[in-house]
């Protein structure tokens, strides 16, 4: 791979020892001779003469080579959103808890010398579309890891309908507490704890898991990536119903509204510098060992 020179660095200072860790990697980067990029809300935190700061991050993905970010999966995600749409790959630094999609820990900042010598691989994973359709309008999002369409705080089921989009063809209901549709990274989220599958997570498809449903058949259903999905929800009494995009986004969805879910057009791209499989990262994460992080 090519040798990286420019970095946009990305941190969540609201995580323990992030503040730490980001100064460690600016300091191992610019011994790299890898010129650094960050929004201009770290330009006092962050004061050097070294540092090119950006107005917007949008301006900050366009200038770098690679987006670090230095947190936790959701410092990740939030990054993927902007990076994909510049096709700009992400390197994650752990300082959350889990950092299940974070490729370093940091104790392994030495291996930051891999990006200068491209001794890295690049894995890319799918994303979801989702169009909401509401009275008020449409808003367009994208997803990492995944959707979730769920009852408010009273304790009431929803009734959820799917169907294929372009044939309008019926798929099945569902009278649950929610529902969760997922890329293959995001399997091994939300939709793990729900009862869903583990997914390769650079295989192509969408996963839907019913939260909850009160039906004995009720089972998460794996389509095609290049399905598209029609959601309606609904309630009979006054309970809310929300949809929330990797746990960051959340609208509130009426009886009229239509979400539709597809895969969207640009990818997440991901920097490797390990030598370790998805299931090596999976065992780790989710064992003892891994909840000991």
């Amino acid at each position: 791979m090519n040798s990286i020179r420019k970095v946009a660095v990305i941190p969540n200072l609201t995580k323990k020892d992030a503040y730490s860790t980001t100064l460690q990697v600016l300091t191992r980067l610019q011994k790299l001779q890898i010129a650094v990029f960050m929004t201009k809300e770290y330009a006092g935190t962050f004061p050097s003469s070294s540092i090119t700061f950006c107005e917007t991050p949008e301006e900050l993905c366009q200038m770098a080579d690679v987006v670090l970010t230095i947190g936790g999966d959701g410092t990740i995600i939030h990054a993927a959103i902007h990076a994909s749409f510049f096709h700009k790959p992400i390197l994650g630094i752990n300082t959350g808890r889990l950092g299940f999609v974070a490729e370093l820990e940091k104790d392994e900042l030495d291996m930051l010398s891999r990006l200068a010598d491209g001794s890295y691989s690049v894995d890319k994973r799918m994303m979801l579309s989702v169009t909401h359709t509401s009275r008020e309008g449409t808003r367009e999002f994208r997803a990492m890891n995944d959707v979730v369409i769920s009852r408010g705080s009273l304790s009431r089921l929803i009734d959820i309908d799917v169907s294929l989009a372009a044939e309008k063809g019926y798929i099945c209901s569902y009278r649950a507490d929610g529902l969760i549709v997922s890329t293959p990274t995001g399997s091994s989220a939300y939709s793990l704890a729900a009862g869903g599958p583990v997914v390769e997570p650079t295989m192509k498809c969408i996963l839907m898991t019913p939260v909850c449903s009160h039906s004995l058949f009720a089972r998460p259903v794996v389509f095609s990536h290049h399905s598209r999905l029609s959601v309606t929800a609904s309630c009979d009494d006054d309970t809310q119903v929300f949809l929330t995009v990797d746990g960051a986004v959340t609208v509130t969805v009426h009886r009229e509204d239509v979400i539709l879910l597809s895969e969207a057009e640009t990818e997440t791209e991901f920097i490797r510098l390990k030598d370790r499989t998805f299931y090596k990262v999976l065992n780790d994460k989710f064992t003892e060992k891994g909840r000991s992080l």
